[in-house]
C-alpha cells in the first residue's frame, strides 16, 4: 500500500467513530452524585489546550501565588488538571524589525524556566501524549507548548524546525493579523480584503513540515478559507485550540458546523473556547460598544512597565467591563459542547479554555478547581462518564498520537527547503 493510501487509511479509521454519537443526549433520571464527579475528576485527564498565563510569568508573576486578576495558578490547578499547554505567545508589534524570534524564545523559556523548572514537584516537562499519560499517573501537570501567531517563525522553516526541537507542539497558523503565509480572521473581520485567499505556497509547505515534524497545525485565528486549505493540505488531524460554535455565537473566531464537520471528518478536535463572547451571542453584541470604548484604554494599561500596576491597572478595566456587561456561564459552556458534539461526534470536540487570554469567563467556571461542575452538568445532561474522559482529554490525546505516527510514517521524507520569497 503507498504512503497516501496508508495515510488516507487511518485518516479514515480516525474518523469513523464520529458518526455514532449525533443523536442527542437524553438528559439523567437519576441524581448525579458526588462520588461520580470526584471519581471522574480523579480518573480522567483534563488537557487544556491554550492558557495565556505565560504572558504574566514572563514579566515575573509566579505561578505558584494566586493569581487574582486572573484564572491560572498552581494552587487551582493540582487535583484537576492533568496538562496544559501554555500559550507561547506572540503578539503582531513583535513582527517589525524582525523580533519576533526573540520575543518566541523568551516566551519557551518562561514555561521551561520560571513554571517547569522552578515548580519541579508539580511541573513536568511534556511533548507527547504518552508524557502526559505519564505524568497523569505520576500525580503531576504535564506542560506542554503552543505558538500563538504563525508570524514567529519569520517565514523560516529553520526557525520552525528550531522551535519543534525545543518543545513546541502545536502552532497557529495565525494570530489576529494575516503574516506573508496566511490569512488571519482578524484581518477579514476588520473588512480588509484577504491578502492570500488562504494559505500561499509557502503557507502550504509551512503545514507540510509540520506534518513531517508532528507538530499539530492549529486553525484557529484563521480565516475561513485558510482553514479549508490547512485541512486538504495536512496529511495529519488538525484542531482548534481555542474555538466554539458559529452557531451560537456568530463570533468569526468560532467555527460554523460545516467547518467542525469537515475538522471531524479528518480526525481533528475543536477545542471549546470559555471567552464570553466566544460563548454568548448577548455578550458578544452588548460587548461591542463596550470593547471599541475599552481597547484603547487596554493598549494603553499593556504599556505600564511595572509588572505590579500594569496588572492592577488591567483587573480594574476587566472588572469595569464585568459590571456593565453580565457574563457568559457555565450552561454556555456546555451548550457549545453538546451543540459540537451533535454536529461533529463525541470523540471530535475537547477543551481550549483561553484562560487569562480573554478579559471575560464565566464566573462559574473561571478557574481549573471549578472544573467539577461541568462534569456535574455535562452528567445530568446525559453524558456518560468515557464521554467526559474524552472530551476532557482524550480526544486530544488521540490526535497527538495519530499526529506524532504520521511523522514516523514521514521520517524518511527529507526537510522541505522552501524559502519564502516576498
Amino acid at each position: 500500500m503507498s504512503q497516501k493510501l496508508r495515510t488516507a487509511a487511518v485518516l479514515t479509521a480516525l474518523a469513523l467513530p464520529f458518526a455514532a454519537h449525533l443523536e442527542a443526549q437524553t438528559p439523567r433520571t437519576r441524581p448525579v452524585t458526588q462520588a461520580e464527579v470526584d471519581r471522574i475528576t480523579r480518573d480522567a485527564i483534563l488537557i487544556d489546550t491554550h492558557d495565556d498565563v505565560t504572558s504574566k510569568t514572563v514579566t515575573g508573576y509566579d505561578i505558584a501565588k494566586p493569581n487574582k486578576g486572573g484564572q491560572t495558578d498552581l494552587p487551582r490547578m493540582k487535583g484537576f488538571l492533568g496538562a496544559e499547554f501554555f500559550a507561547v505567545y506572540v503578539g503582531a508589534e513583535y513582527v517589525k524589525d524582525n523580533h519576533s524570534a526573540n520575543r518566541t524564545l523568551e516566551m519557551i523559556d518562561t514555561v521551561r524556566t520560571d513554571i517547569i523548572h522552578n515548580h519541579p514537584n508539580d511541573f513536568v516537562f511534556a511533548t507527547t501524549a504518552d508524557d502526559i499519560i505519564k505524568a497523569h499517573k505520576e500525580h503531576k501537570i504535564a506542560a506542554l507548548m503552543g505558538i500563538e501567531g504563525g508570524h514567529a517563525i519569520e517565514d523560516s522553516l529553520r526557525l520552525l524546525r528550531d522551535y519543534y526541537a525545543l518543545g513546541i507542539r502545536y502552532m497557529t497558523l495565525t494570530h489576529f493579523n494575516t503574516n506573508n503565509w496566511a490569512d488571519s480572521q482578524g484581518d477579514v473581520d476588520n473588512k480588509d480584503v484577504p491578502k492570500h485567499n488562504g494559505l500561499t505556497p509557502f503557507g502550504k509547505d509551512v503545514v507540510r513540515e509540520m506534518n513531517r515534524l508532528g507538530m499539530m497545525v492549529d486553525i484557529s485565528h484563521v480565516a475561513d478559507k485558510t482553514f479549508y486549505d490547512a485541512l486538504e493540505t495536512s496529511s495529519a488531524p488538525i484542531i482548534a485550540s481555542h474555538s466554539s460554535c458559529r452557531a451560537i455565537s456568530s463570533h468569526t473566531r468560532n467555527m460554523t458546523d460545516d467547518m467542525i464537520k469537515a475538522l471531524a471528518a479528518k480526525g481533528g478536535v475543536i477545542q471549546i473556547s470559555f471567552g464570553c463572547d466566544f460563548l454568548s451571542e448577548r455578550y458578544y453584541e452588548a460587548a461591542k460598544p463596550l470593547m471599541a470604548e475599552l481597547r484603547p484604554k487596554f493598549m494603553e494599561a499593556m504599556k505600564i512597565a511595572d509588572p505590579t500596576e500594569r496588572d492592577a491597572a488591567i483587573e480594574k478595566l476587566e472588572a469595569d467591563a464585568a459590571a456593565k456587561v453580565p457574563p457568559a456561564t457555565l450552561a454556555d459552556v456546555v451548550a457549545h459542547i453538546d451543540h459540537a458534539v451533535k454536529v461533529g461526534g463525541i470523540d471530535h470536540v475537547g477543551i481550549g479554555t483561553d484562560f487569562d487570554g480573554v478579559g471575560c469567563v464565566p464566573s462559574d467556571l473561571d478557574s481549573y478547581d471549578k472544573f467539577p461542575a461541568l462534569t456535574r452538568a455535562l452528567l445530568e445532561k446525559g453524558y456518560s462518564a468515557e464521554d467526559i474522559k474524552k472530551i476532557y482529554g482524550g480526544n486530544l490525546l488521540r490526535v497527538m498520537h495519530a499526529v506524532e505516527q504520521q511523522a514516523v510514517a514521514l521520517k524518511n521524507t527529507p526537510p522541505i527547503e522552501t524559502v519564502y520569497k516576498k
